[in-house]
């Protein structure tokens, strides 16, 4: 048998606190504040652990949900790993909602990078209070440039298992930006 997923139904991270996390995806992404589920205990652990989980409408039936744990100690990231790796991108319809976006959250106050050209996609980032990048992006790409992608995967996977050296297979993304 094999498993037929339809969907994430959604995804959790930590936040600091979750009536700032909510104002903010309210006010600066639009996001609307879906429901709240607070407990006492873990409910897969029984594990004495009182937590708020907020979830928060991304759009087209993704939810974006997070984790208040004010008994545990202060949330930090992996040290380990570049700020720029761990981030969760959001699709928009055009650039020119792309840059309206970045002109809303840089009224916020917030530093924004971008637009970045990725050959199939631009986008800006930026970050939220608790820390998580987010990207804003937009698709660029023809029907075209995605199958060769597709069809270059396998290949390039392989390379890279081989050497950790970045193949070459899809090195026009980024060539004549």
């Amino acid at each position: 048998m094999s498993i037929n997923l339809k969907r994430i139904h959604h995804v959790a991270y930590r936040c600091k606190d979750a009536k700032e996390t909510v104002e903010f995806y309210q006010r600066v992404l639009d996001m609307d504040f879906v429901l709240a589920i607070a407990e006492n205990e873990v409910p897969s652990t029984g594990a004495p652990d009182p937590y708020m989980h907020i979830f928060m409408d991304a759009g087209m039936g993704n939810v974006l949900a997070f984790f208040e744990l004010p008994t545990q100690p202060d949330m930090d990231r992996d040290r380990n790993t570049p700020d720029w790796v761990q981030h969760i991108a959001f699709e928009l319809e055009s650039v020119e909602a792309l840059l309206a976006a970045k002109a809303k959250i840089e009224a916020e106050g917030l530093d924004v990078i971008g637009p970045t050209n990725h050959g199939i996609f631009k986008s800006i980032y930026f970050f939220d209070p608790n820390g998580h990048r987010l990207e804003l992006a937009v698709n660029t790409h023809t029907v075209e440039q995605m199958a060769e992608l597709h069809k270059v995967a396998p290949d390039m996977l392989e390379e890279w298992s081989r050497t950790k050296k970045a193949p070459r297979h899809a090195a026009w993304l980024h060539e004549d930006k």
